[in-house]
Formats: structure tokens, C-alpha cells, sequence
């Protein structure tokens, strides 16, 4: 049975942020490990262009969230937290987030996207000229890597998708290469 499908299923076939029942899209919520449903929400195009565009948000759109918070699913959970931690200078976004509760495996992925921090303490991770990294994004190496503890080497060229940031270090990303998972020093990658 394909994501979609299950989604529908699982969600009554609407948004389940907001409840709406038209353009609805599957969301997979970043980052993910083996993806699916349980990492995936169905959602309209409206909660989507917004989460995804920050600039665009309407505050009284998410007011949904005093319902979705409370939603089973863990991927929903995320999105929620996520979405009031971005919102929570407004007030009543703050207040619900006082009232959730996530388990301890939600929270870190919730928090993985650095969403919820302040500005001034996130770890932001730059390629070698300078442009922002993100979740997901991909990158290219631009020079042959040794990996440690390994007899592997990294091919300048190697294009690595899906990257993962650590949220401690701004100077390290992780990514498979040759399908092995290695941590890479961002002063040797381009954004792709």
C-alpha cells in the first residue's frame, strides 16, 4: 500500500494540521532515518507553503494546533512543536507549547531542525563558499576525503544527498557515501 494511500487512511483524508480536505500533499518530515508513514503527515498545500516558507505564515491559520497537538502521531507532533516554537513570540503559540508533552525521542527529532532556538544560538553550518546548509540538502566534495577508521576514501566529485547537521558542532555533517555513514568536515563541500 503506498504512503499516500495509508495517510489518507490513517488521517480520514484531511490535513492533519488543519483538517482541510483539499490539496492534500504528503509532508515527510525532515530529518528521516528509513522514512514512510511514521515520518510522513498528509497536509494541505496551505500548511505546506507555510512551513516551508516562513515568511508567508498567516498566525491565525495555525490556531488548528490547539487541536493537532494532541494528534497521535508522532510525525504530527513534530510539525506542531515545530510550528509553535517558530510562532511562540505571538503569545497563545507559546502557551500551547507550555501544555505539550513529547516524549523524549519526539522532542530531539522536533528539535533536529534547530527550530525553537534562539538566533543567536544556533549552530549554523556553511559549505566552503560561505552558503547556509540545511537538512536534506546535498552536497558535493570537493576533495578527496580519507575516512577515518576506514581504509575508504571519499572521491572529490561524490555527490551526497539527504545530509544531516550536528546541531553541536557547525563545522561537521553527516551523509552516506558509498552507502556508509560518515561525518564530514563542511569546509570541503559545495551545495549543490
Amino acid at each position: 500500500m503506498s504512503v499516500e494511500r495509508e495517510l489518507n487512511k490513517r488521517s480520514g483524508s484531511k490535513c492533519e494540521l488543519c483538517g482541510a480536505t483539499e490539496n492534500l500533499k504528503v509532508y515527510e518530515v525532515l530529518p528521516t532515518k528509513k522514512g514512510g508513514i511514521d515520518e510522513s503527515i498528509l497536509a494541505c498545500s496551505t500548511c505546506i507553503n507555510q512551513i516551508e516558507n516562513p515568511e508567508t505564515v498567516d498566525l491565525n491559520h495555525w490556531r488548528c494546533l490547539n487541536d493537532s497537538m494532541w494528534n497521535e502521531n508522532a510525525a504530527v507532533q513534530v510539525v506542531a512543536w515545530r510550528m509553535l516554537s517558530r510562532l511562540r513570540a505571538s503569545g497563545w503559540p507559546q502557551e500551547l507549547l507550555d501544555q505539550m508533552y513529547l516524549d523524549e525521542d519526539t522532542l530531539t527529532w522536533a528539535q533536529a531542525t534547530g527550530e525553537g532556538e534562539e538566533e543567536e544560538n544556533k549552530v549554523i553550518h556553511r559549505d566552503s563558499n560561505g552558503v547556509i546548509l540545511e537538512i536534506g540538502d546535498s552536497v558535493v566534495l570537493i576533495k578527496d576525503l580519507k575516512v577515518k577508521g576506514s581504509s575508504m576514501v571519499a572521491k572529490q566529485g561524490t555527490a551526497v544527498r539527504n545530509i544531516r547537521l550536528d546541531h553541536e558542532n557547525a563545522e561537521y555533517i553527516e551523509g552516506k557515501v558509498d552507502g556508509q555513514t560518515i561525518v564530514i568536515i563542511t569546509a570541503y563541500v559545495k551545495k549543490l
